[in-house]
């Protein structure tokens, strides 16, 4: 008798009827998705449950269209149908802290279930209270057939239940707290910058962060020679302090003040503004900020410079990466001010002794990170340039000592090396480099015309304050 009901059975199963979705739950944390790898069917709808339990995600599927946010501490639903077959990224979409570019995970599309498929996932059951009532579940769906009564009824599919919070201990709070920490400390891949030349590494929005450098004047040479001065540390230096602020996630603001005072250049203050508009994964294979800033002279008050600059960053291993930052220096030597002056000499000039010097600069900074432990790195860089150099001016005497008949420019691009070390929001560099000069305008010229085998000892300080 029973099989008199089955081709009705079959008929509420048809493919043609809309297939019940397949309800898939999805923690999101930093930096990571659990699970990280999810296969479902061509054709078969979808519903991903998607809780974070830290901080503010987003949950993106560039194939099919998908790209939501999750706030913190909440669950969002996503509904969808894959159409076409094949291994496809999914990724975090909002930034989440340092680590953000490695929070992704696998959709993996099969071929739509076949008959076969579905007859194995066919379950029947017995209703032991009522004799002659069999329940069959398949794909999501259940029917309720009595053979008794000859009758055929749909059974509402058990429910999933969806979490809109993961309530947490105190004790599952703090380790989740301690965890998450941890995975911020070991996550840092590189700083703000290397010795001068800056990264693209992005300012995290509300946060106030502190950057203090530190030159010597003295080059480092063989103790023998340099024993009374200490390897330079015991010469006159230059401390130059700077703030800058996240006002988003890519936007902030930025002043910084250098007290170096020099012919021509003296107590430097420099206000920026930059933007971030890429991280390295995902759609870019670069990391990618720029920068554009003002600086004046005598506390702002004349001989003005522009600067606009682009960071570049990729990485070449996990634990190795390589920058490139060029930047435009407009009225690098505005009103000619490096050009030597017949009153700021003893001596008059000869005809022939006149040098005109380059107006603008151009740069084009190099430099490698490579951590060589969690939270320690060593620093590489390097910055040619065309255009003005700044260095030393050097006057060419007659032979009688009684006028200047000529002047030779000693110049040297920027070079530098350091190692590094990061302790949560904080990092200090130790560095070694040819110039003193540290704003975007200078630093890509050693103001005491070092070569490269010559270097001065100095020390970069960061600090983050409020997030």
């Amino acid at each position: 008798m029973i099989f008199g009901y089955v081709p009705l059975a079959q008929a509420h199963l048809d493919k043609s009827d809309p297939s019940p979705p397949v309800t898939i739950k999805i923690i999101a944390r930093r930096f990571e998705f659990q699970p990280k790898t999810i296969t479902v069917h061509k054709g078969q709808p979808v519903k991903l449950v998607i809780t974070s339990v830290d901080v503010d995600h987003g949950f993106a599927i560039r194939d099919f269209n998908v790209k939501e946010k999750i706030k913190a501490h909440t669950t969002r639903v996503i509904e969808f149908t894959p159409d076409k077959t094949g291994r496809f990224r999914f990724y975090c979409s909002i930034y989440c802290g340092d680590g953000h570019e490695d929070m992704e995970g696998e959709l993996i599309v099969t071929e739509e279930q076949s008959s076969s498929d579905d007859a194995s996932r066919m379950q029947v059951t017995f209703d032991e209270n009522a004799p002659g009532v069999v329940i069959v579940e398949s794909n999501g769906e259940r029917i309720r057939i009595d053979t008794s009564k000859k009758t055929v009824t749909s059974i509402s599919p058990r429910p999933e239940p969806v979490e809109e919070a993961m309530p947490q201990t105190h004790e599952e709070q703090e380790a989740a707290r301690v965890a998450d920490d941890s995975r911020k400390r070991e996550s840092e891949p590189y700083d703000y910058r290397l010795v001068n030349v800056p990264t693209p590494k992005r300012v995290l929005r509300h946060s106030l962060n502190l950057y203090f450098t530190h030159r010597f004047s003295e080059p480092v040479r063989p103790l023998r020679e340099s024993a009374r001065d200490l390897l330079g540390l015991d010469s006159f230096s230059v401390s130059s302090l700077g703030l800058f602020y996240g006002i988003t996630d890519k936007l902030y603001v930025s002043a910084y003040r250098s007290p170096l005072c020099q012919v021509a250049l003296c107590k430097t203050i420099e206000i920026g503004v930059g933007y971030h508009w890429l991280d390295e994964g995902g759609r870019s294979p670069l990391a990618l900020s720029t920068y554009a800033s003002m600086e004046g002279d005598n506390n702002f008050t004349g001989n003005y410079t522009y600067n606009l600059q682009a960071m570049l960053g990729r990485s070449v291993t996990k634990y190795a990466h390589v920058f490139f930052s060029p930047a435009v220096h407009i009225n690098s030597n505005g009103q000619h001010r490096f050009n030597p002056k017949p009153e700021d000499l003893f001596l008059p000039f000869l005809p022939e002794a006149t040098i005109q010097l380059p107006q603008h600069t151009v740069s084009f900074g190099f430099g490698v990170d490579v951590r060589v432990r969690p939270n320690t790195s060593l620093l590489f860089e390097y910055t040619p340039r065309v255009g003005f150099k700044l260095g030393l001016i050097e006057p060419i005497f007659n032979d009688s000592f009684t006028a200047i008949q000529g002047f030779k420019q000693t110049t040297e691009a920027e070079i530098g090396f350091g190692i590094e070390r990061r302790i949560g929001r904080h990092s200090f560099s130790l560095t070694f480099s040819n110039t003193q000069t540290t704003t975007t305008s200078r630093y890509n010229s050693s103001n005491f015309g070092l070569p490269p085998k010559r270097f001065i000892i100095g020390f970069n300080l960061y600090r983050r304050f409020f997030r």
